[in-house]
């Protein structure tokens, strides 16, 4: 059922154990970070549920059950994504947010398919995608159906933040929930499948921290750049103690051609900062970086697992602050000076 799939193995014998037993709930909610094979599970529980064989993956329901259109990103019309988008199966159906929002209109045509009788299968599988994107109007429009549930229709809702889920749809669902994939997994992934090299399958998965998704389109020659950028920085703030370069980074950052890259390279400063930490506790073996050791060991016999300590606090406090839409550039500068110890 759940051939290719890489990862996640208790959600995996949770939701085969489902079947065998012969109890899928009509609502599930699968929830879990960004990019950990949330969505392909989903479709792969579709499949089971409509395919003859149990979910092969490999005949011509199980393609078709997979095969979704969607719009051009550069052809969005609002009128296409009030309404379930389905597979070439006509089992199979799913809801996908337009721009930042569940469409109210995309839930009741939901609400509507759900009460219609299977066309090949013996059941219909719809799934919400983003399932935190719906506003109030269209998650209250989904509990009309998870209240009184069709027997033929099974509803998955696809998650990285449940919590922005209205109580009264989590309470109807019964969550399954995934985790970050091994790297070791998403490194033999990308090498045997992707075509990474070795070494860039490696800092790959290291950098995706778990993402599959993530991990499969990283450029990771910008990584590498970025990375660079950010561990010169935290070189300036412990070695050089350079506050004129740590404010120059802080511009780099705000470049606009950088624009998209500056919480991102939050994530890798972190990082950086965490493993300096680790180092200087005395414990190696927790270093995300390994190919940085020498680097990153200096910086530990200089900084120290206190100082460390500050950068990653001071990091946080800059995250919080860009949440209530503090301006970039003051955050960082603000962030360097502390990192500077000024």
């Amino acid at each position: 059922m759940f051939e290719g799939l890489i990862g996640n193995t208790n959600a995996k014998r949770r939701l085969e154990r489902m079947f065998e037993v012969g109890r899928l709930p009509n609502a599930l909610l699968f929830t879990g970070p960004d990019g950990v094979g949330k969505r392909s599970f989903a479709l792969g529980v579709a499949r089971r549920s409509v395919c003859t064989a149990g979910g092969c993956g490999r005949c011509p329901v199980c393609e078709r059950a997979g095969r979704f259109t969607f719009p051009a990103e550069d052809d969005k019309n609002k009128d296409d994504y009030k309404r379930v988008f389905f597979s070439e199966h006509l089992d199979v159906g799913m809801v996908v947010p337009y721009k930042r929002n569940i469409l109210v209109d995309a839930i009741r045509d939901l609400e509507r398919e759900a009460h219609f009788r299977p066309y090949e299968a013996e059941t219909r599988v719809f799934i919400i995608d983003n399932a935190e994107k719906m506003n109030d109007q269209a998650a209250n429009a989904l509990l009309k159906t998870l209240e009184e549930p069709p027997a033929t229709s099974h509803i998955i809702l696809v998650t990285s933040q449940p919590d922005r889920l209205l109580p009264t749809i989590r309470s109807r669902t019964q969550a399954v929930r995934f985790g970050p994939v091994a790297a070791g997994e998403v490194e033999e992934y990308l090498a045997n499948d992707r075509g990474f090299s070795n070494e860039d399958a490696q800092l790959a998965a290291i950098a995706a921290k778990g993402s599959l998704g993530k991990a499969a389109v990283m450029d990771v020659a910008a990584f590498r750049e970025q990375r660079s950028a950010m561990l010169g920085v935290l070189q300036d703030a412990a070695i050089a103690g350079d506050l004129a370069a740590l404010l120059a980074a802080g511009e780099q950052m705000n470049d606009a051609k950088n624009k998209d890259n500056f919480e991102p390279s939050l994530d890798i400063l972190e990082t950086l900062a965490r493993d300096v930490m680790v180092l200087a506790a005395g414990d190696g073996e927790l270093v995300t970086n390994r190919d940085l050791g020498a680097e990153l060991g200096e910086l530990a016999a200089t900084a120290g697992a206190l100082r460390a300590g500050s950068w990653i606090v001071a990091i946080e406090e800059t995250r919080a602050a860009l949440n209530v839409n503090l301006n970039r550039k003051i955050a960082a500068d603000a962030l360097f000076v502390k990192f500077a110890g000024v």
